[in-house]
């Protein structure tokens, strides 16, 4: 596969993971608006590993704890943040993973990769982020996240399985509704993230381990390396700024990118 195709899709894969804006949607419009070869699921996996990492070192500290706290919920025992934390993110990751294994299994993931469908999931939740953001109240701190918080948000994260949506945005959405501050909001999301991006890897990465060769396996690191770079980068100054800007860019992105869509989609 050419470098550049695996350059632009590590690259948009690695700066939309983490912004509310769906790194899914952009990854199935790049070949079908530019007529670039399909960069196919093999690429596709690699990216979300790249950008796995990424958030992984990013938030070291909270994957650690929750990390040492998991062995210690094997043991029964939810008696440290991190082995809450733990509890919780299983709990948010369940919704998706029964989701994705039903439209999987039904064949509507593939029905739904078109730039209609992306154009309508990119202009609503765009506009639903915004009310959210908008009305929201901002009280609530990461380390309050309560079980029925982590249950709630991840039926809104599974909803995200519709291309366009966006993962991020999504749990995001639900995080501002729910009162947690924008930067915390950000932060469960990017948490959510990791359990979440492992489930799709192993289950896109079954499909693709029959029929990956060496070229392949190349390209995908190399792929992956991009991602986790742009990743990294992406969600630092995403960070940052949301200590003093809204999620307002990103609405207003995603209601252009939404009605461009439509536009193609239905002309």
């Amino acid at each position: 596969m050419p470098l550049f195709t695996l350059l632009l899709a590590a690259l948009i894969q690695g700066v939309t993971e983490f912004l509310p804006v769906s790194s899914s949607g952009h990854l199935i419009l790049l070949p079908q608006l530019t007529g670039m070869e399909d960069q196919g699921q093999a690429i596709d996996v690699a990216v979300h590993v790249g950008t796995l990492f990424a958030v992984v070192i990013y938030f070291w500290a909270d994957v650690k704890s929750a990390l040492i706290g998991f062995f210690r919920l094997c043991r029964g025992k939810v008696d440290t943040p991190g082995a809450f934390l733990a509890l919780c993110l299983i709990l948010a990751t369940i919704p998706v993973i029964i989701f994705g294994l039903i439209l999987k299994l039904t064949g509507l993931d593939d029905m739904m990769r078109s730039i209609a469908v992306i154009g309508w999931t990119m202009l609503i939740f765009g506009i639903v982020l915004y009310w959210a953001d908008q009305t929201g109240p901002t009280t609530r701190e990461a380390h309050e996240w309560t079980l029925r918080h982590a249950i709630t948000m991840g039926f809104w994260q599974a909803i995200s399985l519709i291309p366009g949506t966006s993962r991020s945005g999504i749990t995001i959405t639900a995080a501002r509704q729910l009162g947690y501050k924008r930067e915390d909001g950000a932060k469960l999301a990017m948490l959510m993230s990791i359990p979440t991006i492992i489930a799709s890897g192993v289950l896109l990465g079954a499909e693709v381990i029959a029929t990956a060769d060496m070229q392949l396996a190349k390209d995908g690191g190399i792929a992956a390396i991009f991602a986790f770079v742009a990743a990294l980068g992406a969600l630092s100054l995403m960070m940052r700024l949301l200590r003093s800007v809204s999620f307002t860019p990103y609405v207003i992105y995603r209601v252009i990118l939404g009605i461009v869509l439509l536009y193609i989609a239905y002309t």
